[in-house]
């Protein structure tokens, strides 16, 4: 099976040229890379079109102002083989990744998932990393798992049935696609060690910038309504529980809390050494839950209001889930 794998870049010549060391370093190459450019003016192009010339196999594309979707689309359109992996750019990628992320396809499925493990540089990353990304392939069930397109491979016809990635959704397009795939029963495997490197954003601003996002890209596709009211009714509940003269509400609320911060504490001090990290850790990821759950209530709210003015066009069947 020959795989084509694709790219979105968008000014990242921080990170570009070490991504494209790790597509070349894998123990099985891709038989074509098409990387799309939605306008960089940073030096990323000049770095693509670099390694263009050298004869790496990359197919760089130009389209000012393209969204992911748009230009995961149009990567696609170009793309010469049946089969296709999707990379970030902000990712490096281990040796054996393209390899294991192949081999489910070739075993008969129509998406293959890959696993993602946090590049951890400082106290921030690893209790940043512990709010969404898995210790270990363990956690993960194969079932239910909603692969990111930072690492995932599928069959053309797999994309093609679910009409490409939506391109009237300017972050969130990777779930929406995998919710229409787990809708059409499409036989979806896990592929643990296909595994991609990723940082975490850097700063506390970054980070509610990016949960922010996502959950607006919920709101507007009408993506994890249930979780959504959830997490409303959580902190209206938990407001109500301090509020209280009683002692009781308010020790529910402690319970709650630290059953819900559980597993994340467990996971920043499995990354941390230092017995004061990890102390701090206890504290610290709370509070980052907190402040994160924050971004996603105003980035909701933001994607609601935008879908009710008619923000973007989610087709009439799939804007449900």
């Amino acid at each position: 099976m020959k795989v084509t794998l694709i790219a979105t870049v968008l000014n990242a010549a921080g990170h570009v040229e070490d991504f494209l060391a790790s597509v070349a370093a894998q123990t099985r190459t891709p038989d074509e890379v098409v990387i799309v450019d939605g306008g960089s003016t940073d030096g990323t192009l000049a770095a693509l079109r670099a390694g263009e010339g050298e004869g790496e196999g990359i197919v760089v594309l130009q389209e000012p102002g393209a969204n992911i979707a748009r230009g995961r689309n149009l990567a696609i359109s170009h793309a010469s083989h049946e089969a296709i992996a999707v990379a970030d750019a902000d990712c490096m990628y281990e040796p054996g990744w393209l390899a294991a992320l192949c081999a489910p396809l070739e075993a008969g499925a129509d998406v293959a998932m890959g696993f993602t493990q946090p590049v951890i540089g400082s106290f921030l990353d690893a209790c940043a990393a512990s709010l969404g990304l898995p210790l270990d392939p363990g956690e993960v069930d194969p079932a239910t798992f909603m692969p990111s397109a930072r690492s995932v491979a599928f069959r053309r016809e797999a994309i093609d049935a679910v009409g490409g990635y939506p391109e009237w959704l300017a972050i969130g397009e990777d779930m929406w696609v995998n919710h229409r795939w787990r809708e059409r029963g499409m036989d979806m495997r896990f592929a643990p060690e296909a595994l991609a490197r990723w940082a975490p954003r850097p700063s506390l601003a970054a980070t509610w910038s990016q949960y922010y996002r996502y959950a607006r890209g919920d709101g507007q596709a009408g993506m994890y309504p249930e979780r959504h009211a959830l997490r409303f009714a959580t902190y209206a509940g938990l407001s109500l529980a301090l509020a209280s003269r009683r002692g009781w509400p308010k020790l529910l609320a402690l319970a709650g809390g630290i059953a819900y911060a559980r597993t994340p504490v467990r996971r920043a001090w499995a990354r941390l050494d230092r017995p004061g990290d990890r102390a701090l850790a206890t504290v610290a990821v709370p509070a980052l839950m907190a402040f994160t759950d924050a971004a996603k209530t105003a980035g909701y709210l933001a994607g609601l209001a935008g879908r009710k003015r008619g923000d973007g066009a989610p087709p009439q069947r799939a804007s449900s889930s």
